[in-house]
């Protein structure tokens, strides 16, 4: 069993709920991210992705400028702990129809897991220990 301790991101990056689109994107752009936790007031409230900013901003023809990271952010954001199976995630993910899931430890984020991590090429070779 691959935990996914193994395959989770460690830099965790967020961007206030305030924030325009159009900043929290060029932020992703330029850390080369596809997510970013959303927070208000020091306390998370949110997980803001590529899928949201085509699907909640560009396809309604919203404008990236004066649109708020509130505004498209997906919420309540779902966890998983770090010791759980990378077959646990992608559950979770599959139930929750959601492409990302903040990692915790002892009730803290300390992380990120997409389902490209848990399908990336240099995790299959574990594949033999599900």
């Amino acid at each position: 069993m691959v935990p996914v301790r193994k395959i989770m991101t460690k830099g965790i990056e967020k961007v206030d709920v305030n924030v325009s689109v159009r900043d929290a994107a060029r932020i992703m752009k330029a850390k080369k991210i596809g997510s970013m936790l959303v927070e208000k007031d020091k306390e998370l409230v949110g997980i803001v992705t590529e899928t949201d900013i085509v699907r909640r901003l560009v396809a309604d023809g919203k404008n990236a400028e004066s649109t708020q990271v509130k505004a498209i952010m997906s919420s309540p954001i779902l966890t998983v702990d770090i010791e759980k199976s990378i077959i646990d995630a992608n559950d979770l993910m599959d139930k929750n129809h959601v492409r990302h899931l903040a990692v915790t430890e002892e009730g803290e984020v300390i992380g990120l897991v997409s389902c490209r991590d848990i399908m990336h090429p240099l995790f299959m070779e574990g594949i033999e220990e599900w």
